[in-house]
């Protein structure tokens, strides 16, 4: 299920794009940059719809994920339903 960024308090949108950003294994490319860098990219990204944030219902978890990837499971879904 896709939480609308909007419907979250500013203090829970912050914590949870903080989470994400300080888990292990996050790719910024080659240029490291400053934690406050990271948050308002990933922040930006959210506002602007091109990263999800999913609530999974089996695994009761709240993950960010890029649109495409999103749209590339959901089509897989309707294929294997298929």
């Amino acid at each position: 299920m896709i939480i609308p960024w909007q419907q979250l308090e500013s203090a829970t949108l912050d914590a949870l794009l903080e989470s994400y950003v300080l888990r292990e294994g996050t790719d910024y490319g080659d240029q490291e940059l400053s934690l406050s860098d990271k948050l308002e990219q990933i922040k930006q990204q959210v506002i602007n719809g091109s990263v999800l944030i999913v609530y999974s219902e089996l695994h009761e978890t709240v993950n960010l994920i890029a649109k495409e990837q999103f749209d590339a499971s959901a089509m897989e879904g309707q294929q294997d339903d298929g």
